[in-house]
């Protein structure tokens, strides 16, 4: 698994593209498991005849073509974030573009959030759907085991959560080989079928799909429900433009997996029409007697993959979130020194467990999580097509005729999907959504109430003038350099305040330090680190950080010369000095009620700036304050 930025992806594409399918496309090639039997079997069956199937299968086809293929591949991984993707780095890119708009700005963070916020559903069911769906092939190798397929689904994601301290470097190397594997044993099973009924290929035809929905009405708008499990997973190769950049993902979605999945697709489509009975479990019974046990370990396999892919994702927009400011900060834990992106959160990785394994006890099937699967999947692809549109007008500048035509087509396809998905609500889809929901909070609330702790502290602070002219020369200096870290740019901050009002003593030398973190995935090494001489011995220090990155004080001012830092860089003579914040709940303008403690509450589980900034414990100094919202 690379981080290799996606400018320098033309240097070795071949193995960029190996990578990719190890990680990328998980989620959307385990899809075959479950998504063409959910469509006849699940909460809404069709009879099995030829004109379904069909019908089905070009529905399959046509939407894979538009969603995956025309709207994600082609036009919405243009809008990368200097070279990332994903909700949130379009949402900062396009707010941007929107600076100076309020309503605007507004609308593209609310909609950014909330696309974030539902990955969170989709992260927790992803892995429960497909590792239960895999496993669930036990049951045609001897249906005695099916009484162990919930026990052994368990086992199996409790042991990946359990690996993730570990970290994926090694494991991640088998990546791309297994799934290269899969996607090729994908085609061979669906070509084995196909020729035994060639007559499936006449799916590909956008006849049978219009038919099919035309004859069928109401119940043809609610196969659409299942039909979406075929391209869930499509997000991702948006998400994970930044590893591995846009031409390997394009090129191995091309030449490589569209051609593998349709293959199996149509080749079940050819095994239901040869024999109806396969309908329990079309994707195992493609393979001989002798080959379904074989396959349920290489599924088993591919679906721990694509899980693993999508808990990553799910670390890598909570560091993104707690960069931004939307969530408190957390734990966060370098798996490897080589890769920056390969980072682990404990507080993600137990929750998301616990979550997880409720699912799978609490369903029972993967034919019950289906129902439950695809309201959040299909929510974020409306929110896409509505940012990308944004971003087609205020940074590409298309015309408006231009920008009609393709977000409208978007629209109209994503919202039938949705709204087909939303009749899934009561069996299940709630889940999704409640989880959404309450993360949308989270984040809203957080925001919220850090701007309003930010105004307070500057309505609080002491002008650096102020405070440098109220200075007496009766007040002794000591050896050596502090460091006030300071979440704003200007003013004096409260630990700077509280040292000298307690302890009666300045350093010889003083750093007001402030991070500061960017809508910008990354920051270049030459705008790391701005210096300001606000007075002899006196020094304000900038340092930026992209949303991508994870900030560390001590390696950026090792890394820095003395000229940039105004002083000589020694560890040992440094003393940081924090302000830990306790927040009061008042109730004064700006959070209400249970807004107030919720945000108190998360206040107090936010991992100390010490911990979190990277600053030996042995040269911190904490002093507290007090601050009401």
């Amino acid at each position: 698994m690379t981080t290799q930025p996606a400018e320098g992806t033309s240097r070795n594409v071949p193995a960029l593209m190996l990578a990719a399918i190890g990680v990328v496309f998980g989620d959307i090639g385990t899809s075959p498991l479950y998504a063409l039997k959910e469509t006849f079997a699940g909460p809404h069956p069709l009879p099995l005849d030829r004109g379904n199937v069909l019908g089905v299968l070009s529905l399959v086809f046509w939407a894979i073509t538009v969603i995956v293929s025309i709207k994600y591949v082609l036009v919405i991984m243009r809008a990368d974030n200097r070279g990332e993707g994903g909700s949130l780095a379009l949402m900062a890119l396009v707010a941007h573009a929107a600076e100076g708009r309020r309503g605007l700005s507004l609308l593209v963070g609310a909609l950014g959030i909330f696309a974030a916020a539902l990955f969170y559903g989709d992260s927790m069911i992803t892995p429960a759907v497909s590792v239960l769906s895999a496993v669930e092939g036990l049951g045609v190798v001897a249906p005695t085991l099916e009484h162990a397929v919930l026990p052994i689904t368990l086992v199996v994601l409790v042991g990946l959560f359990l690996i993730q301290r570990q970290g994926t470097g090694t494991v991640g190397r088998l990546f791309g080989p297994v799934m290269f594997g899969w996607f090729t044993v994908l085609a061979i099973l669906g070509l084995r079928n196909i020729v035994l009924t060639p007559g499936v290929l006449a799916a590909l035809s956008p006849h049978y799909a219009l038919a099919f929905l035309f004859d069928h009405g109401w119940y043809g708008f609610l196969a659409l429900g299942s039909v979406v499990l075929a391209v869930t997973g499509a997000e991702a190769l948006y998400t994970d433009m930044g590893h591995f950049g846009r031409l390997p993902i394009r090129l191995a979605w091309y030449v490589f997996v569209l051609p593998a999945l349709m293959l199996n697709y149509l080749g079940q489509g050819a095994l239901l029409l040869h024999d109806p009975s396969a309908l329990a479990h079309p994707f195992f019974r493609l393979a001989p007697a002798w080959a379904t046990m074989p396959l349920v370990l290489l599924a088993t396999a591919a679906t721990v993959i694509a899980s693993q892919a999508v808990i990553s994702g799910a670390f890598s927009v909570t560091r993104q979130a707690i960069q931004l400011g939307y969530l408190p900060r957390m734990e966060i834990i370098h798996t490897s020194k080589e890769e920056i992106g390969q980072i682990y959160l404990p507080f993600i990785n137990w929750l998301l467990m616990v979550a997880v394994c409720a699912l799978v006890i609490g369903f029972g099937s993967s034919s019950n999580l289906a129902a439950a699967y695809g309201v959040a999947v299909t929510g974020t692809m409306v929110i896409d097509a509505l940012l990308v549109g944004l971003a087609m007008l205020l940074i590409w500048k298309w015309p408006h005729r231009k920008i009609a035509i393709f977000v409208g087509g978007f629209l109209v396809v994503d919202l039938a999907f949705f709204l087909a998905n939303a009749v899934k609500i009561p069996y299940g889809g709630w889940f999704p959504l409640a989880v959404g929901l309450a993360v949308f909070v989270t984040l809203t609330v957080w925001k919220r109430g850090r701007r309003l702790l930010t105004e307070r502290s500057r309505a609080n602070s002491l002008p650096v003038a102020d405070f440098l002219a109220s200075l007496s020369d009766r007040v002794p200096r000591v050896p050596g350099t502090a460091v006030f870290l300071t979440g704003m740019s200007e003013g004096v901050p409260v630990a700077l305040l509280h040292n000298l009002k307690h302890n009666r003593v300045m350093h010889e030398r003083v750093v007001l330090l402030t991070v500061l973190v960017e809508e910008t995935p990354f920051v270049a090494a030459e705008r790391r680190l701005e210096k300001r001489e606000l007075a002899p011995n006196v020094i304000r220090l900038l340092l930026r950080y992209g949303f991508m990155e994870s900030p560390n004080i001590p390696k950026a001012l090792a890394q820095a010369s003395t000229a940039q830092l105004g002083f000589f860089y020694e560890p040992m003579s440094l003393s940081y000095f924090v302000s830990r914040e306790t927040v009061i709940p008042r109730r004064r303008p700006g959070l209400l009620g249970w807004r107030e403690q919720m945000f108190a509450t998360l206040s107090r589980t936010a991992t100390s700036a010490s911990d979190f900034f990277h600053l030996p414990s042995d040269r911190v100094v904490e002093l507290g304050s007090q601050v009401e919202i």
